[in-house]
């Protein structure tokens, strides 16, 4: 079983995809975020804030504790601020990676995907917007169901800024509080 997870750039039409052949947890998410960043931040040296738009799933939800815990530290190792804007249920199909992914599945549409290496060559070889993607394997094997204590949670919280009405759907994480 593989799992493929994007992180897309629709200003380049840049699309990296991590394929998982483990569960796909908040530490797998951030894992492919440091990863992806750790190569895409020469490119990109006077952004001081990163975007991510998620869609608000089981792994990544804004009170899922682990997740927020992870993109804090992701925060402090690369010294960035981190907004993360959720969509509301029912609508990720307004989030541009959402795209990608029909594109893939047309691309491997009839292929008998019963061996990694037909996976990753159908990734590598699809295209969105005449550019393939960065394709990367990820081996690792993820824990589920990672907890943190109460203290635990109630310091990751007070490191969240969220907006006052959307505070659901909106949150910043300030590398170095001003």
């Amino acid at each position: 079983v593989v799992t493929p997870y994007g992180v897309f750039l629709p200003k380049h039409d840049d699309l990296t995809l991590y394929l998982c052949r483990s569960k796909v947890t908040a530490d797998f998410i951030v894992d492919c975020y440091d990863d992806w960043w750790t190569q895409a931040k020469v490119r990109f040296p006077d952004v001081t804030t990163l975007l991510f738009n998620l869609d608000n799933g089981p792994e990544n939800h804004s009170r899922r504790t682990q997740f927020m815990y992870r993109m804090i530290a992701f925060s402090q190792k690369h010294q960035i601020n981190v907004r993360l804007a959720y969509y509301p249920p029912y609508h990720s199909k307004y989030n541009p990676v959402e795209r990608c992914w029909g594109v893939l599945e047309q691309h491997w549409n009839g292929d008998i995907l019963d061996e990694l290496n037909t996976v990753v060559r159908c990734a590598q070889t699809m295209t969105y917007n005449d550019k393939s993607p960065l394709v990367n394997i990820v081996d690792k094997i993820y824990a589920t169901g990672v907890r943190l204590s109460k203290a635990l949670m109630a310091e990751v919280e007070s490191q969240l800024a969220r907006f006052d009405i959307l505070g659901r759907w909106f949150i910043d994480i300030l590398w170095q509080r001003q």
